[in-house]
C-alpha cells in the first residue's frame, strides 16, 4: 500500500519513507512540476485580482528538511507582490508578552494573497514541547486553540495548506555537513541546530501528535518525502496547484461601464 501523502487517519512517522518517489523518475517529475509551477503563476494573477480569499502555506519540518527551498521553488513564476512570507523563530520580548497566536494573527495574509509560513504557530507545540520551554499544562492545550484557529480561518475564507517535510535523520546529517564544509552556507548553520538534532525522537513523536490531531478537512496536514528535493517540489506545487484551481477563480468584472472610455 502506497504511504499517504494528506493526513486523513492517525499514522505513525516510521512507516513513512523520507526517500519515497511514487514510482516517479526525477526528469519526469521536473517536466511535470515545471508545468505546475507556471499554472500556480496564472492562477496567482486570479487569487490577487480577487480580494474575498487567500492562501495560507505551512512549511514545518527539522532544520535542513529544505523550507527555504520549497518557498523558492513554489514562486519561480508567481508575482513577488501577491506573496507574504513569514519565518518564525524564537519569539521576541514583546510576542512573548501575548498569547502564542498574537505573532501568528500579525501575519496572516491579506486577501488575494499566497502566504507562506515558514515554520509556524505549530513551534508551540513542537519545541515548546521538545525542549520543555513550557510545562504540558501550557502546551497540551494548544492543539485544540490551533484547530479554532484554523476553523475561523477558514470560515474566512482562507485555503490553509500545511506540510511536513520528513527528512531522514540521515540526510539531515548530510546536508548540516554541508553547511559546515561549504562558505556559501555557513550562515545557514546554527548551533542550535545540532541541539534540537539529538532530540530527534522526541521531535518525532511530537509531531505525529501534531499530523494526528490537527488535520481536519479544511486543514489537513501532508507528509511530504524530503529527501529528494524533487520530490518534495512536485507534490507540494501539485497540491497547492490543486487547491488553487479549487477555488474556481475568475477574473473580476469591472466597477464600471468601460466602454464610454477611449483612449487618445
Amino acid at each position: 500500500m502506497r504511504q499517504p501523502v494528506e493526513i486523513k487517519s492517525k499514522i505513525r512517522l516510521k512507516d513513512l519513507d523520507p526517500s519515497e518517489t511514487f514510482g516517479l523518475t526525477k526528469e519526469k517529475a521536473r517536466a511535470a512540476t515545471h508545468k505546475l509551477l507556471k499554472r500556480i503563476g496564472e492562477l496567482q494573477s486570479k487569487l490577487y485580482a480577487n480580494t474575498d480569499r487567500a492562501l495560507i502555506v505551512v512549511l514545518q519540518g527539522m532544520d535542513a528538511s529544505g523550507k527555504d527551498g520549497a518557498t523558492r521553488a513554489l514562486f519561480e513564476f508567481v508575482n513577488p507582490a501577491g506573496v507574504e512570507v513569514a519565518n518564525f523563530k524564537a519569539p521576541s520580548s514583546e510576542e512573548r508578552e501575548h498569547d502564542f497566536l498574537w505573532r501568528v494573527h500579525h501575519v496572516v495574509p491579506r486577501y488575494g494573497h499566497i502566504g507562506v509560513f515558514n515554520r509556524s504557530h505549530y513551534e508551540d507545540v513542537l519545541v515548546v514541547r521538545v525542549m520543555k520551554l513550557a510545562p504540558k499544562e501550557i502546551w497540551a492545550p494548544r492543539f485544540e486553540q490551533i484547530n479554532r484557529f484554523e476553523k475561523s480561518l477558514a470560515e474566512s475564507g482562507y485555503t490553509v495548506l500545511k506540510f511536513f517535510l520528513h527528512i531522514s535523520r540521515k540526510e539531515q546529517a548530510e546536508r548540516l555537513k554541508a553547511r559546515l564544509q561549504d562558505p556559501a552556507k555557513h550562515w545557514k548553520f546554527e548551533g542550535a541546530d545540532l541541539r534540537m538534532r539529538a532530540h530527534w525522537d522526541h521531535f518525532m513523536e511530537a509531531y505525529e501528535d501534531v499530523l494526528d490531531k490537527c488535520s481536519p478537512p479544511h486543514a489537513r496536514w501532508h507528509a511530504i518525502p524530503a529527501d529528494k528535493k524533487w520530490v518534495r517540489d512536485h507534490l507540494i506545487a501539485r497540491r497547492v496547484c490543486e487547491a488553487l484551481e479549487d477555488m474556481k477563480l475568475a477574473w473580476p468584472k469591472a466597477k464600471e461601464d468601460l466602454s464610454k472610455y477611449k483612449v487618445r
